[in-house]
């Protein structure tokens, strides 16, 4: 190639404006998400994680599972005892990876609570209902 056929650069005014676009609206697009975010927290606040209401809603999903939670109206409630049982077990894992680094309160909370769904899964168990 010659001087005189060096490549000339073109600059696409075009696209130069379709760039400032796309930042415009990833910008815009950017700020109305905390909006929407905003509009979740209507609800109220989550509560805190913590321990207790790990064990909380894990036990919730047993009792649901063994029927004890109402379900649609007029619709009766499903027993499905594999699940009850293996939500109990997630519990009872949690006690035993757990013992010794619990506060008395926490310790007394999951081993009582876990004692409670014990006994109902049997309960249900005996009932016929599954």
């Amino acid at each position: 190639m010659s001087e005189s056929e060096e490549p000339k650069i073109i600059i696409d005014e075009d696209w130069k404006s379709k760039v400032e676009r796309e930042k415009a609206e990833a910008e815009a697009a950017s700020q109305e998400q905390p909006a929407e975010q905003a509009d979740a927290s209507d609800e109220g606040p989550l509560p805190e994680a913590s321990l207790t209401l790990l064990v909380t809603t894990l036990l919730t999903q047993a009792m649901a599972s063994m029927g004890q939670i109402p379900a649609e109206e007029g619709a009766e409630p499903k027993v499905n005892l594999p699940y009850a049982k293996h939500f109990i077990d997630l519990v009872g894992v949690i006690e035993e990876k757990t013992q010794g680094n619990l506060t008395e309160d926490e310790s007394k909370f999951v081993s009582e609570s876990l004692h409670q769904m014990r006994m109902l899964y049997v309960n249900v168990a005996n009932s016929g209902k599954a």
